[in-house]
């Protein structure tokens, strides 16, 4: 067989190359066309991203000594908020709370978030129940969780024998 029948020209592979993208338009095009008339006249809000849900952001960090758990609650008393640990979970609940002044104005946009919510975070280690704090200050709740002291004790390292 010659080598040149082998080959193929640049333009053969070029030409190929734009109609396997047209199919693959023209498919996507399909498929986009099916949904939008499977979902004409259903109501798409359970499908959607809801933006009026609000759920705090949170950054856990771990070292020798604690576990911390930093969340973002602005505009959140204190009073509204519930910080609970059960086993190896911390879960913090609470209540973003419309502001009065604002109740009874009819809104041209809303974005912000208002309602309950609740996290749970699974911590990797166990804690020291009795001695953790929580504090709020500046829309942001710190939990420090103390390791307990089994927890704390450095790893220990094992020797790999050779036989």
């Amino acid at each position: 067989m010659a080598i040149k029948s082998l080959m193929t020209s640049g333009k053969k592979s070029v030409h190929r190359k734009t109609e396997e993208e047209n199919s693959f338009s023209l498919l996507r095009h399909k498929i986009d066309s099916l949904f939008d008339d499977f979902f004409r006249g259903v109501n798409r809000e359970p499908f959607e991203t809801r933006l009026d849900i609000f759920s705090p952001k949170v950054d856990v960090t771990d070292n020798d000594k604690d576990i911390t758990v930093r969340a973002e609650l602005p505009g959140i008393d204190e009073k509204d908020i519930e910080v609970s640990h059960n086993k190896n979970t911390l879960t913090i609940r609470g209540d973003k709370k419309v502001d009065k002044e604002q109740e009874g104005k009819a809104y041209y946009r809303m974005e912000r978030a208002y309602g309950s919510f609740s996290r749970t975070i699974a911590l990797p280690v166990e804690v020291d129940a009795d001695k953790i704090e929580a504090q709020l200050k500046k829309g942001v709740l710190t939990v420090t969780l103390p390791k307990s002291a089994k927890d704390r004790e450095k790893p220990k390292k094992i020797a790999v024998m050779i036989e």
